[in-house]
């Protein structure tokens, strides 16, 4: 079983940035690739980007330049460098894992609010 905590959500004005932070724990198989979801009130949650077991990266095209997604050389940690944020980035941000032949396991997700 996996868990996912993601950290480093908040409050920020129109132009600044934030880095949210993912740790990782439990069993892991075979790791296809983490990601970073995005839920707004009254929307549909969103993929927002991801990195793949590859360390090939993609990214939604409202966040291309602004947001960078990495992780750690252990593969346990996975972060979102945002910046230049705008008021419709404000959404709960999760994090995502996914496995081969398995279920994806999700975090709680942290709020990012952004101020206009």
């Amino acid at each position: 079983q996996v868990q996912l905590v993601e950290s480093g959500g908040g409050l920020v004005q129109a132009g600044g940035s934030l880095r949210l932070s993912c740790a990782a724990s439990g069993s892991f198989f075979s790791i296809l690739a983490m990601a970073w979801y995005r839920q707004a009130p009254g929307k549909q949650r969103e993929l927002v980007a991801t990195i793949f077991s590859s360390n090939n990266t993609y990214y939604i095209d409202s966040v291309k330049g602004r947001f960078t997604i990495s992780r750690d050389n252990a593969r346990t940690r996975v972060y979102l460098q945002m910046n230049s944020l705008k008021p419709e980035d404000t959404a709960v941000y999760y994090c995502n894992l996914r496995q081969r032949g398995l279920p994806d396991s999700w975090g709680q997700g942290t709020q990012v609010t952004v101020s206009s």
